[in-house]
């Protein structure tokens, strides 16, 4: 039987790629895709929500309503997961990413909420609502600036790489 993508069927490679690609790679992911399952723990056990994101280099920010139960977990323990993956079709197109951090809320008077809301593309959701285009919104903002990432890419063995990469701040 021919086998579509041979290079799956040998060994794994255990070889790393060096910090600059690696952070490319983890980039390209992290532009290219703009959902994301947040991560959370809480009084009644882990959370995982599917979140709208908007990437500022390795920082991941999204909006939520203040009383919504990931807010809740964040201001319990800011400590979350963050899973970004892109859409698979077989193994060779495994990839993403699972990034850890510390979620920060900033609020619209926080000195940093200019500096990352400059990057978040609120007019999208402004669109989706029928709200004006001409005024921002001043919107509590939830930044997640990557500590950790394990990134995922199998068509990486066919360059002699492990599919598994880590990164580190």
């Amino acid at each position: 039987m021919p086998l579509t993508n041979p290079w799956l069927a040998e060994p794994t490679p255990t070889r790393k790629l060096d910090r600059e690609r690696l952070e490319e790679r983890i980039l390209n992911l992290l532009s290219s895709q703009n959902m994301c399952v947040l991560a959370t723990a809480g009084p009644d056990g882990p959370l995982a929500t599917p979140v709208r994101y908007y990437p500022l280099g390795l920082t991941l920010m999204f909006t939520a309503a203040p009383r919504s139960p990931k807010m809740r977990n964040i201001a319990a323990d800011p400590r979350v997961s963050v899973g970004v993956f892109a859409p698979l079709v077989g193994l060779a197109s495994s990839r993403g990413a699972q990034v850890f951090g510390t979620a920060r809320v900033l609020a619209p008077d926080h000195p940093d909420h200019a500096h990352h809301w400059s990057a978040f593309r609120w007019q999208n959701e402004h669109a989706e609502r029928g709200r004006s285009l001409t005024q921002p919104p001043e919107e509590t903002l939830v930044v997640v600036e990557a500590q950790r990432v394990v990134y995922t890419e199998h068509w990486l063995r066919r360059e002699g790489y492990a599919p598994r990469q880590h990164w580190r701040r």
